[in-house]
């Protein structure tokens, strides 16, 4: 296994990437978005997860993240992942249990691509990639109308949840 995005230091930010198996698009429905909000807000409050900057899309997410203090960010993003495959999961199952061929699932690509940021320049950069994910997908035109993003916790305005800002 490449050791390229391995969370190697617990003291400093990562840019991460979660992509849907397939490229699927779950986070098309408010629903599963949710799902990922009630996840970033529960690993901050018990877990140690400081979240910085993020963009929810159609069939993956970034974000960038650390961790507090003897607490593990790649044990954070296993949990997390975990979490909401099996939330997702359970919505899945509840519509085609009694389908026999559903025996396995699998919601998240296994690699999650983890970069560590070592400068103010690659942040800003990382960051400002993250939050015009929306924008180069054509679905808004200003970063911060898109609601599932930390844009908006960066221009000011009213945000689905609290991020540590960095700048």
């Amino acid at each position: 296994m490449s050791t390229k995005y391995t969370i190697k230091n617990n003291d400093n930010f990562y840019f991460l990437t979660f992509t849907t198996v397939q490229w699927v698009d779950i986070f098309s429905r408010q629903i599963y978005r949710d799902i990922m909000i009630d996840s970033f807000k529960h690993c901050q409050e018990h877990k140690g997860l400081h979240l910085h900057a993020y963009v929810i899309m159609t069939n993956h997410l970034h974000l960038i993240a650390s961790a507090e203090k003897e607490k593990e960010l790649s044990g954070i993003v296993r949990d997390m992942k975990k979490f909401t495959s099996k939330k997702i999961v359970k919505i899945f199952s509840s519509a085609g249990k009694f389908n026999y061929n559903n025996e396995n699932y699998q919601v998240w690509q296994q690699s999650n691509p983890a970069t560590e940021l070592w400068s103010f320049e690659v942040i800003k950069q990382k960051t400002d990639y993250t939050h015009y994910n929306p924008v180069r997908a054509g679905l808004v035109q200003l970063p911060e109308h898109w609601l599932y993003s930390s844009a908006t916790n960066y221009a000011g305005l009213e945000s689905l949840i609290d991020v540590d800002l960095l700048f």
